[in-house]
C-alpha cells in the first residue's frame, strides 16, 4: 500500500512539472510558427508590390497581428518600416539607434546573402510595454533584393536555471557592495534582470525591501506582512525559512512585469550578511492545475 502510495505522489509530481514545461513549449511553438507565417505573406507581398508595400507594413492592417508586425531594414542600415514600436525609426540609419551589443548582430543579419532562406536570430529589444526592460527577441528575417525583412516574438519567460545564475550574480554583488548593488538593481541595471527575472533584496533586521528591480514602491515596504493575490503570506515564510538556512525556496502569485497577468512563481532566496537575496521565475500553468488533471 504504500509503495502504491508512493508511486502516485511521484505520478503527481512528474505531471505538475512535465505538463506546465509542456503548456509552455507549445504555446511558444504556436507563436514561432504565427511569426514565420506572418514573414512569408510579407515577402511575397513586398515582391508582388515592390516599395509600395513598405506603407502597407507601417500601419495597423494585415501585417500586424497582434504582437507581431513586419519591419524592414535596407542593406545600409537604414529603417524603412515597421507596424511596431520601431516606426519611429524609419528613415533613420539603425546603427546610430542600437548599443555597441547589438551592432554585430544587425550587421550580420544585413549581409546575409539573398538566397530565398528564413534566418534565425535572438536579440534585446525594448517596446511600449516592457517598462524600459530589453526582453529577448526571437527574429525570422529574410532578404528580398536590398531590403531585408523581419518578423520577431518576445520570449519573456527564462528557465529556473536562468534564476539560480541571477540569484548568484545578484548575491556577489551584494557581498562586495551592498549600497551600490541596490541602486543598481532599483535602476534597472541590466547587470540584474533578465526578462522576465529581477532582483529584490530585503534587509534581515528590519524586514524591509531594500531594492526591487520591477517595482521600486515596494522599497521600504515590510516583507514579512506581504501576501500574494491568493492571500499567502509568503514574505514571512520566506524570512521564516532564511531564519534557519543560508537558501530558501517559496512559491506565491505574482503578477509578471511584462504580460500583467497574475501567475505562479517560484523564488529561490539567499542569505547574504543581513540581507535576503532573491530572484523568482515564472510558471504560467501552475502545479495545481496539472495535479488536478492527473487525478
Amino acid at each position: 500500500m504504500l509503495a502504491k502510495k508512493m508511486y502516485r505522489f511521484l505520478i503527481l509530481l512528474a505531471a505538475s512539472l512535465i505538463l506546465p514545461l509542456q503548456a509552455q513549449t507549445n504555446a511558444e511553438q504556436e507563436e514561432a510558427n504565427a511569426a514565420r507565417a506572418l514573414l512569408t505573406e510579407a515577402v511575397d507581398y513586398y515582391k508582388e508590390n515592390g516599395d509600395k508595400a513598405l506603407a502597407v507594413f507601417s500601419r495597423q492592417g494585415p501585417f500586424v497581428k497582434d504582437d507581431l508586425y513586419v519591419f524592414a531594414i535596407n542593406t545600409n542600415g537604414i529603417m524603412l518600416a515597421s507596424g511596431g514600436p520601431s516606426v519611429m525609426l524609419i528613415g533613420r540609419d539603425i546603427m546610430n539607434t542600437i548599443d555597441d551589443e547589438l551592432k554585430p548582430k544587425f550587421q550580420h543579419a544585413l549581409s546575409q546573402p539573398e538566397n530565398g532562406k528564413i534566418i534565425e536570430a535572438d536579440y534585446p529589444w525594448g517596446s511600449w510595454n516592457t517598462g524600459g526592460r530589453k526582453i529577448t527577441k526571437h527574429v525570422y528575417f529574410q532578404r528580398v533584393g536590398d531590403t531585408v525583412l523581419a518578423v520577431g516574438y518576445y520570449q519573456p519567460r527564462a528557465s529556473s536555471e536562468q534564476a539560480l545564475q541571477l540569484l548568484e550574480t545578484a548575491s556577489e554583488a551584494v557581498s562586495r557592495n551592498p549600497r551600490e548593488t541596490f541602486t543598481a538593481i532599483n535602476a534597472l541595471d541590466q547587470r540584474f534582470y533578465q526578462d522576465d527575472l529581477y532582483v529584490f533584496v530585503v534587509e534581515l533586521d528590519s524586514q524591509r525591501f531594500v531594492a526591487h528591480g520591477s517595482n521600486l514602491r515596494l522599497v521600504g515596504r515590510d516583507f514579512g506582512a506581504l501576501a500574494d493575490e491568493a492571500g499567502k503570506p509568503f514574505g514571512q515564510e520566506a524570512l521564516d525559512k532564511v531564519a534557519t538556512s543560508e537558501t530558501a525556496e517559496f512559491d506565491y502569485q505574482w503578477k509578471h512585469p511584462i504580460t500583467g497577468d497574475t501567475e505562479q512563481k517560484r523564488a529561490y532566496a539567499r542569505k547574504v550578511g543581513n540581507y535576503l537575496v532573491a530572484v523568482g521565475y515564472y510558471q504560467p500553468n501552475n502545479g495545481s492545475d496539472a495535479q488536478a488533471d492527473a487525478e
